[in-house]
């Protein structure tokens, strides 16, 4: 929108500034309307949760609305993209509804409006991408059926959005892996020559989420709630697919993965097929690590970061061989 006003700034100067103006923006509305949000009432079965009762929760609602703003005004749009920000900010919204409820929101509830945003996800990328997939490690390309392609990604942005949300629950963790997965997809973007409109819009988002972390940082003085949590692993999804090399989430999410969704396989075996397993393994895997392996909130999140560094390492560098 500014580069309407301003045609004689080139484009690096204007991406500069949208990303300072992000992190910027993002500082000072946190600080100023955090008084402003709900506040936590304990996690009753997360380890240490009750520590976090009364603190301001669903400050996601603020990084994600300074990062929508910032796109519009200083990032080129077309119609995909614009339907990309939308839905981010429709998955913030149900998020920040549920965590502004008198009465948390059940489940199913929640894994269904998060369904319907990941076929919304799926039939946008056909639409103006295609069914193609690179096997970015191995060289290897293909072309899936689309309902195969939109099935697939339907579960990558579910899966997403929902071993985020659950890897949120120790001071700075689920902000400081997003950080990295998003960086690692920023270098794989860059290394595959891929839209630099996506590899910028990557960097904006991180800039937000690096302001969040000014204020979340153990100990935290606010959480980021289901409304930052859900938009931010439904971005990931986004910037993954936008590679062109969407089975590289397995990689650049990993420590996501292993600690948000191995609670949900347990879960959903017992609930669904009445099999118990993982009986010694307390999850999330950061409840698991702070309360049987006594390690820190800090050990926690900088361990987890360190396991998610490597990995991305190895991927960036098969990438560019």
């Amino acid at each position: 929108m500014l580069r309407l006003l301003l045609p004689d700034l080139s484009d690096s100067v204007f991406a500069l500034f949208g990303i300072l103006f992000a992190f910027a923006m993002t500082v000072v509305f946190t600080a100023k309307l955090a008084p402003f949000l709900p506040k936590d009432g304990g996690r009753e079965f997360a380890h240490d949760g009750k520590l976090s009762a009364g603190k301001p929760r669903g400050a996601g609602i603020i990084f994600v609305i300074v990062f929508a703003a910032t796109t519009l005004l200083f990032l080129p749009l077309e119609a995909e993209r614009i339907i990309y920000l939308i839905l981010i900010v429709i998955s913030m919204l149900t998020g920040y509804l549920d965590d502004s409820a008198d009465k948390p929101w059940g489940e199913y509830k929640k894994g269904f409006l998060d369904l319907c945003v990941a076929g919304m996800v799926a039939f946008t990328y056909i639409k103006y991408n295609g069914c193609g997939v690179d096997l970015a490690l191995f060289g290897v390309s293909f072309t899936l059926p689309a309902w195969a392609f939109a099935i697939l990604t339907i579960v990558l942005v579910w899966t997403s959005v929902n071993v985020t949300n659950c890897a949120d629950g120790v001071d700075g963790l689920s902000g400081t892996l997003a950080i990295f997965s998003i960086l690692t997809i920023y270098g794989l973007d860059l290394l595959r020559e891929r839209d630099g409109y996506y590899a910028l819009l990557n960097l904006v988002f991180c800039v937000t989420v690096l302001a969040y972390l000014w204020f979340n940082a153990t100990p935290s003085k606010l959480m980021m709630g289901d409304a930052g949590s859900r938009a931010m692993g439904l971005f990931i999804s986004i910037a993954i697919l936008k590679t062109g090399a969407p089975f590289l989430y397995l990689l650049v999410a990993l420590v996501l993965i292993l600690d948000g969704g191995l609670g949900l396989i347990k879960v959903s075996l017992i609930r669904f097929l009445k099999i118990h397993i993982m009986k010694n393994i307390r999850t999330p895997l950061h409840d698991h690590v702070r309360k049987l392996w006594n390690w820190s909130n800090t050990q926690t999140v900088y361990r987890f970061a360190i396991i998610q560094i490597m990995v991305s390492l190895t991927v960036l560098y098969l990438v560019a061989m």
